[in-house]
């Protein structure tokens, strides 16, 4: 595909990224995406077959380059297994407030309680990323460097739970945190410090092993 082509889909694919995040999936549709972009409907659907195609586009091209970073750091054979926590979140922080609007569409569309083999796609597409944090924290727990009676499944839901709360539940959040959790400003200069470094200070006192003295 040559480069017109690529920059093309990728313009595509962050006008339906906002589009989604603003309406939903239901509520978008493929003909105000194709609108808002200035391309017609058959180029969309030369890219993506559908808006079902177009919404998996749109969180496989988030979550994949998530993904490899995520590997890379599982394979390090050169940091501690906390090293690798530390780095996640350092990641991880910065991902929840530059991405804000692919947060909004992924919490909008796994919030639902409804079972159809979209929302099961995008499960899936999102466990990959989940399997690799799995596999970090487990390899600290048989190294000994973890305590054995870590809850591998609770970390992971205390680490995406705290920011679905914050970024997901603005009114509620703003009022508790003091400050407009709504601002761009705001959420980069205070919120993403504090939030790195209180999912550290919490998983470092949980995780790490007393008797590891490298820690």
């Amino acid at each position: 595909m040559d480069k017109d082509k690529i920059d093309k889909k990728d313009h595509i694919l962050d006008v339906a990224e906002r589009i989604f995040a603003e309406m939903g999936f239901d509520g978008a549709s493929t003909r105000m995406i194709s609108g808002e972009a200035g391309v017609n409907m058959a180029m969309l659907n030369y890219y993506f077959g559908s808006k079902e195609g177009l919404f998996l586009a749109v969180i496989e091209r988030k979550i994949t380059s998530f993904q490899n970073i995520l590997q890379n750091i599982g394979n390090a054979e050169n940091i501690s297994a906390w090293g690798k926590i530390e780095s996640y979140i350092e990641i991880y922080g910065e991902r929840v407030v530059n991405n804000n609007c692919f947060q909004k569409l992924l919490y909008q569309e796994m919030s639902m309680n409804r079972r159809t083999e979209l929302s099961d796609k995008i499960r899936n597409i999102l466990m990959n990323s989940v399997s690799e944090l799995f596999k970090i924290l487990q390899d600290g727990i048989d190294s000994g460097e973890f305590k054995k009676d870590t809850d591998v499944q609770m970390v992971v839901a205390t680490m995406y739970g705290t920011k679905n709360f914050v970024v997901n539940t603005p009114l509620m959040s703003s009022t508790m945190l003091g400050y407009d959790i709504q601002d761009d400003k705001v959420l980069e200069e205070q919120f993403k410090p504090r939030i790195k470094t209180y999912l550290k200070n919490l998983f470092k006192a949980y995780l790490v092993n007393e008797n590891d003295n490298s820690k």
